[in-house]
């Protein structure tokens, strides 16, 4: 059965610019991702926030979230 669209996959035809305040914590994992995936900081924010918003709805929706090491170990994700 199809899902029904939410404002959460509503389709923007206009960037948006925001100005925010970063924890020190939050700024540190920007820059980590800026080194690992040679992105600029706004892909790197740009991309951020949509898996934070694809796990969110994949947990609204009653799913885990799960890594799988190389030998097959698993372990659940709690993002709070």
């Amino acid at each position: 059965m199809a899902r029904e669209p939410d404002k959460l996959h509503a389709v923007r035809t206009e960037n948006e610019r925001l100005t925010v305040t970063l924890i020190p914590r939050a700024a540190q994992a920007i820059t980590t991702l800026m080194r690992i995936t040679g992105l600029s900081k706004t892909d790197s924010i740009n991309r951020a926030v949509q898996v934070y918003a694809f796990l969110a709805q994949q947990m609204a929706d009653g799913k885990e979230v799960l890594l799988r090491d190389e030998s097959g170990d698993t372990e659940r994700v709690h993002i709070v």
